[in-house]
């Protein structure tokens, strides 16, 4: 018995080392709940970021009863392509269901999303200002896109603890469910910043995009997440806003609702069978995201 353990030993040993070579040129945070590496220069964005996660890290387990091992990467520019071959600096993901890639700096991703200010309905124009804008007159959506690394933590949540998710959308509406609900809920203050971009964005209309449906984002996810990022901006920017509807509708317990649902539900379902079953587990406000969702689109 004592050779296999001295095996599974020199296994652990070993990948650690790995991991650690993988991270050479990274600065590590320590006692936090993920591991957290982060590009040299930016330790206290660094911190500011790993703290928000903990903080969800936490909060998310004591609604699920679940707590997955995460690995987070807070980059520059210059370090993105070495540790992620994902070609969109600023697009939060994983590599792999554990090591989860965030930007640490403003970028041209995320400005590709600030608009002419006279093209915004006047109702949003001074709230988007008042959120966004910085000291020189210009605007970021830093404030917006560092409450992500939430949602993406919310995806090794349900990773990691085998729920059949149903549809890769529902897999993300779900995360936005998550961070929505944990904003809401521990960091209030935060709900402009959160809420006000996907209205922003969902505003502008579809023009220019090639995709709009839950069909076509459910069969090109990977091709409309890479090649047209600003069109996956806007699905997401859909289901942030359907996220705000569904937790005003039940608060922290339409999360709990639908967590219990899709860990319970093995079998995948037909549009019709899933619609009806998220009604009648969840909120006919998660339903409605299914069949209303063409009615939402403004043109």
């Amino acid at each position: 018995m004592q050779q296999p353990i001295l095996v599974l030993v020199s296994v652990f040993l070993f990948s650690d080392q790995v991991k650690a070579q993988r991270f050479d040129k990274l600065l590590e945070l320590k006692d936090q709940q993920a591991k957290v590496y982060y590009s040299n220069g930016h330790e206290q964005r660094a911190l500011s970021i790993a703290a928000r996660l903990d903080k969800a890290m936490a909060y998310n387990q004591g609604l699920t009863g679940f707590k997955p091992v995460v690995t987070m990467l807070i980059l520059s520019a210059a370090d993105w392509g070495s540790y992620t071959k994902f070609p969109v600096y600023g697009m939060p993901h994983y590599n792999d269901d554990r090591t989860l890639i965030v930007a640490v700096e403003d970028n041209a991703f995320w400005k590709s999303f600030v608009p002419p200010l006279e093209q915004l309905p006047e109702e949003l124009r001074e709230p988007v200002k008042k959120n966004y804008g910085l000291q020189d007159g210009s605007l970021s959506m830093q404030a917006f896109f560092d409450l992500l690394a939430i949602h993406e933590l919310g995806h090794a949540f349900h990773m990691q603890a085998g729920l059949t998710m149903q549809r890769k959308w529902m897999g993300e509406l779900f995360v936005n469910i998550l961070l929505h609900t944990y904003i809401a809920e521990n960091e209030p203050e935060q709900l402009p910043a959160l809420t006000l971009f996907p209205k922003m964005v969902v505003a502008r209309g579809t023009k220019g995009f090639q995709y709009t449906s839950l069909k076509e984002i459910e069969e090109r996810y990977d091709e409309i997440g890479q090649k047209h990022p600003q069109n996956y901006g806007w699905y997401q920017c859909r289901w942030h806003a359907a996220a705000a509807t569904i937790y005003n509708a039940g608060g922290k317990q339409l999360l709990i609702k639908l967590w219990d649902a899709l860990k319970e539900q093995k079998e995948i379902l037909n549009e019709k069978t899933l619609a009806t079953f998220l009604e009648a587990r969840v909120d006919k406000t998660v339903a409605g995201l299914m069949r209303d969702w063409e009615d939402g689109i403004t043109r």
